[in-house]
């Protein structure tokens, strides 16, 4: 009875011969649309982690905010956003909150941080909210302030002021919108949005319509 060896050489080639076929195997395994790329992390989706919602959520005055600066005790602040739409911190002042993600206020600080401190790390962890409102001023039924809950559109918030009254001017329609740049006024026309045109329209905490 006649033994086969098999030398490190013969190993090579039998493994080099057989990576094609496993090559095949392992991308039919695969599920559609993964074949040969890579998964990035941003892609990957864990319990607990932050929803696009939560991650747009715009700071209101009266919010509770926790202010983190990695080595640093004195920065490190528990604040509440002013009426004015501000907080302040030592060293840096004054800086506007009100209108801003919990990012781009960190983004904000880290900045002006970097006059101190080359490399600075910080963190903004939203503790408490307050209701977020809206208001509908002008020619409708039911003017005043409304709860924000969830996604509302321009039209739904309309319909839930009463709709309009006889003479109001339903194309000159005035969203005011405050935001970290300051005051802006966003144009929309109730005519255009009933027939399905243009782009809908979602309010943000602290808008006011203004219905001419």
């Amino acid at each position: 009875m006649t033994k086969s060896t098999l030398t490190p050489f013969s190993l090579l080639i039998l493994l080099s011969t057989a990576s094609p076929a496993l090559a095949q195997t392992q991308a039919a395994q695969r599920p559609s649309g993964q074949a040969g790329s890579a998964v990035s992390p941003s892609a990957i989706s864990t319990p607990g982690s932050t929803t696009a919602s939560n991650a747009d959520y715009r700071l209101v005055v009266g919010d509770k905010l926790r202010i983190e600066v990695y080595k640093d005790t004195q920065l490190s602040q528990s604040l509440q956003v002013r009426p004015d739409g501000k907080v302040t911190l030592p060293l840096i002042g004054d800086v506007t909150a009100e209108g801003r993600t919990s990012a781009e206020l960190r983004d904000s600080l880290v900045a002006s941080l970097k006059e101190y401190n080359t490399n600075p790390v910080v963190t903004v962890i939203v503790v408490e909210t307050v209701p977020p409102m809206f208001y509908v001023m002008g020619e409708v039924n039911a003017p005043g302030s409304l709860p924000l809950k969830g996604q509302i559109t321009v039209l739904q918030a309309l319909a839930m002021a009463g709709g309009f009254k006889d003479f109001a001017k339903r194309n000159k329609i005035m969203i005011q919108r405050k935001g970290a740049a300051g005051m802006t006024t966003v144009k929309f026309d109730y005519n255009d949005a009933v027939k399905g045109n243009g782009q809908v329209v979602y309010l943000r905490p602290g808008d006011t319509i203004i219905v001419p």
